[in-house]
């Protein structure tokens, strides 16, 4: 177990007003520690959780198999050339659902306001907390020995002003880790993070700030936000705030999921009909993800994005949902047809949605089948 803290006596966060105290807890591998719990014999080896296949994406490694490279959302077939001696085990969200609910329950003892983002982490507020702990990092420490004895599992933990900072530091000292990032030392923290640390900057995004020299978080902040907006709109201004370590955004306990979704913007724009691999691989990354989550989709949705920077949605509502990421992926390939612009239009990204969650006893089951 490690636990550290970020200080800086001289730096001051510039967002004025109530301090909140904000936890991201998030576990370790969790699938994959699920399945080296319960079988000692994949205990110490290197273990990826996905169905084997040509299509398949990977759902959880274990540490062991990070050290060849494996990660999750991986295709496969990529994880098993990186690393031929895992064993794969196929997802069982039976079991992780079960064990988080035994993790959410621990939260609540410690606040009400929780949201969960998926089956193996959350947001918590804990400004207050339920147990009259002395300050955010005892709670943390709390909650993780709580998990631990509970679950025989190990959580990694963030401590923050905001749910911004609080997700970057739970991966700072991951696995079974703890780290602090206390108000007056946040922008010292930030200032030489790569910009690629911030939630949203993708490969993408990272390439544009890339073109006009903005590599860390410390180049960003000495942007003008009008400069920034004029360049990324609306999120130009989103990057100067998180830059600077504001984030206003609260925690929202039992936020019900609406949708899931991927996209990828191509390197090359490219016409419709070229897009079959793309959305084959987003499916298999929104059917993952939904599988996490406790509520079943209804609607399956194609999204695209013209060179023109149009936006095109196309959706449909099935009798009956996919029972795998193949019929997801035909359903949005059927959609295409629904496209009435020209064969020469091309198209800079493309993505795969889920939408219209609602509880599992509103689709009876058939929904249930789909929750998995």
């Amino acid at each position: 177990m490690r636990g550290s803290a970020f200080t800086n006596p001289d730096s001051r966060m510039p967002n004025p007003g109530p301090q909140r105290k904000i936890l991201h807890v998030d576990m370790d591998a969790f699938y994959a520690s699920v399945e080296q719990r319960d079988d000692p014999s994949l205990r110490g080896r290197p273990v990826v959780v996905a169905w084997r296949g040509a299509r398949s994406v990977v759902c959880a490694a274990s540490y062991e198999a990070r050290t060849f490279g494996v990660r999750s959302a991986m295709p496969a077939v990529r994880a098993e050339r990186l690393c031929p001696d895992a064993v794969f085990v196929p997802p069982d969200f039976v079991r992780y659902k079960a064990v988080s609910r035994q993790v959410r329950e621990i939260f609540l003892r410690h606040t009400h306001l929780v949201e969960p983002l998926s089956l193996d982490e959350a947001y918590l507020d804990v400004t207050t907390n339920l147990c009259g702990l002395p300050s955010a990092t005892a709670v943390a420490q709390a909650i993780r020995a709580e998990i631990r004895e509970a679950t025989a599992l190990t959580a990694s933990a963030g401590v923050a002003p905001n749910k911004f900072l609080a997700k970057i530091a739970s991966d700072w000292n991951k696995p079974d880790g703890l780290f602090v990032i206390k108000p007056d030392a946040v922008e010292a923290f930030l200032t030489p993070l790569p910009v690629g640390r911030i939630h949203g900057v993708g490969k993408v995004m990272d390439g544009k700030l890339a073109a006009h020299g903005i590599r860390t978080v410390g180049d960003l902040r000495g942007r003008d936000v009008h400069e920034l907006e004029n360049l990324f709109g609306r999120y130009g201004r989103r990057l100067h705030e998180l830059s600077h370590g504001i984030d206003e955004n609260e925690v929202t306990p039992d936020r019900p999921v609406q949708s899931i979704s991927a996209e990828d913007t191509f390197a090359e724009d490219l016409p419709l009909a070229d897009l079959e691999p793309t959305i084959r691989a987003l499916a298999e990354k929104v059917w993952t993800s939904a599988r996490k989550v406790e509520r079943v989709g209804h609607t399956v949705v194609l999204k695209l994005k013209t060179r023109e920077f149009r936006i095109l949605t196309r959706s449909m509502s099935p009798a009956s949902m996919p029972e795998s990421a193949e019929e997801l992926a035909e359903l949005v390939l059927a959609l295409r047809g629904r496209v009435e612009l020209p064969e020469s239009t091309r198209y800079r990204l493309v993505g795969v949605g889920i939408s219209n969650f609602r509880e599992p006893d509103e689709l009876g089951e058939q929904a249930a089948l789909f929750a998995g």
